[in-house]
Formats: C-alpha cells, structure tokens, sequence
C-alpha cells in the first residue's frame, strides 16, 4: 500500500470508531456497524492468508494489513447491545448476552493475538507471523462456533 493512503486509512479508521463509542439509536444500527466490521475483518485476513500461501510472502504487505485488522477487531464487540440478535440477518446467537464474560474474553483474546501479529509480521519473522495468523485465525473460529449461527 502506497504511503498517501495510510492517511485517509486511518481517517476511516477513526470514523468506523467514532460511532461505536456511542450508544446506537437502534439495534439495526449496532448489526449493521458489527457487520460492516466483521466484513472488514475478513477481508484483511483474506489478504493476509493469501500472501502466507503465496511462494513469496510480503511481510511488508502483512505488517499493513495486520495494523488495520488490530484498529478494526476492537471495533466489533461494542456493537452487541441487548435485542440486535433479532435483527435482518443476524448470525449472533443468544448465548453473547447470556455469557458476556466469556464474548470478552475472545475479544481480549483476539486483541492480543492481532497484537502478536502486527508484532510478528514488523519485526519480519515469518514463522512467528505464521504462527500468530494461525493464532489469530482459531480464535476467530472458537467465538464463531460458540457466539455465530450457521
């Protein structure tokens, strides 16, 4: 990614954040913004897997990607308000506000594997990148199968 962009990267970082800090009007609000999240989520560690597949992976290319995942999967949990399971498509189960302690520990988690990641990828030690993607990814899959219907 080219240095001009970073700017305007972070630009809509801080915007995507703005609003989760608020309370949302409604609980279609809160699905949308975790939805528009999560879709972010995917798409960073589709990029990310695709370059520790390729012959020749950029650790470069994966230290940019990781930074983003670290600022957009802290955005996700705070768009879970009570009532927004019963909204459009929904995939969140119940079980996130009958098991709060638990949704947070897979976001504290999660933090701290991205985290490990960004750190991983930067420092350009591929095998630790590898390992903390694959950290990374088991978390992702653990709240998915607890928190997400099919």
């Amino acid at each position: 990614m080219k240095k001009p962009l970073r700017p305007i990267l972070l630009a809509v970082a801080v915007a995507i954040a703005a609003p989760a800090f608020a309370q949302f009007a409604k609980p279609e609000d809160a699905y949308k913004y975790r939805a528009s999240v999560m879709f972010l989520q995917g798409q960073h560690m589709g990029r990310i897997n695709a370059q520790l597949k390729s012959d020749k992976p950029s650790l470069p290319a994966i230290a940019e990607n990781a930074a983003i995942l670290d600022t957009v999967n802290r955005l996700s949990f705070t768009a879970f308000p009570e009532g927004s399971d019963m909204v459009g498509n929904s995939r969140a189960k119940p079980e996130i506000w009958k098991d709060q302690a638990k949704f947070k520990q897979y976001a504290d988690r999660l933090n701290g594997d991205v985290a490990k990641l960004v750190a991983a990828s930067k420092a350009g030690d591929l095998s630790a990148t590898r390992s903390a993607f694959q950290s990374v990814a088991q978390v992702c899959k653990a709240c998915h199968d607890d928190f997400r219907r099919d």
